[in-house]
């Protein structure tokens, strides 16, 4: 049979053990018990860590200085493309009438600019892009409300991209504006990538073309064709009967 050890061993083994237990339970009421004043750091993690604040002198340099100068040549982030026809629709500070290097005018990229059109464009200007999308027929129903626009309602009507003054815009300006927007419309730089925004301007200047194409505008073998068509017969049928871009596409831009 074993003995048992001395009582005096049990009651300091008792004592040791009570003193043991007491650092966790401290820590554990510390970490559950927010204090706007007094925070403990029972891990330092990154909280402290040997730098330089702003303006501290710093005497591993020559001049002293914590704050160094950027490198001769530095280019800040996201300002390093020089290609300000790619970027900004400007060449030799006009708008740009072509599409930049490295994108090609082909079939695939005027369908990706229709459906980037389509996804982005149509609730307000519409698929033909006369300004009837659907929100901006919600928009001007709640401005002509009797009762008057509904909770401070406040729009514009949606321009149409067949507006005389609207086809005056060039290829470079029309990308411009998808990028940052105009008047009360709002950019799509953040949602659009670059090149998905140089394919929607050139769906929409097919688009306008489709619409206010005339008979120079078609390739000359084909006139022959549209000469006997009804629309021809009927000039006044045009816009109606064009629903759909017919513009050929080249290289460098819209024909």
């Amino acid at each position: 049979m074993i003995s048992l050890p001395p009582r005096w061993m049990l009651f300091v083994g008792g004592i040791a053990a009570l003193a043991l237990a007491i650092p966790p339970v401290v820590i554990a009421r510390v970490r559950a018990t927010p204090d706007p004043e007094h925070a403990v750091h029972i891990f330092f993690d990154m909280d402290f860590q040997p730098k330089f604040k702003t303006q501290e002198p710093n005497p591993l340099f020559a001049d002293g200085r914590s704050q160094r100068l950027p490198v001769a040549g530095s280019i800040a982030r996201g300002e390093g493309n020089p290609d300000l026809h790619r970027t900004t629709g400007v060449v030799n500070g006009a708008w740009a009438t072509t599409l930049p290097a490295g994108l090609t005018m082909n079939d695939a990229f005027m369908e990706r600019g229709q459906q980037r059109f389509n996804i982005y464009c149509t609730a307000c200007h519409g698929y033909a892009g006369f300004g009837d999308g659907t929100v901006n027929q919600r928009a001007m129903a709640l401005m002509s409300s009797a009762d008057g626009p509904a909770h401070g309602t406040a729009w514009v009507q949606a321009k149409s991209l067949h507006d005389p003054a609207v086809r005056e815009h060039t290829l470079g300006a029309v990308f411009s504006i998808a990028s940052n927007g105009i008047r009360t419309m709002a950019g799509y730089e953040a949602q659009v990538s670059i090149e998905d925004r140089w394919a929607i301007a050139v769906y929409v200047k097919a688009l306008q073309l489709s619409q206010n194409a005339t008979l120079q505008d078609v390739p000359p073998e084909v006139r022959d064709a549209l000469k006997s068509s009804p629309v021809e017969k009927n000039p006044t049928a045009t816009s109606a009967a064009v629903k759909a871009p017919t513009a050929t596409p080249s290289k460098d831009g819209v024909k």
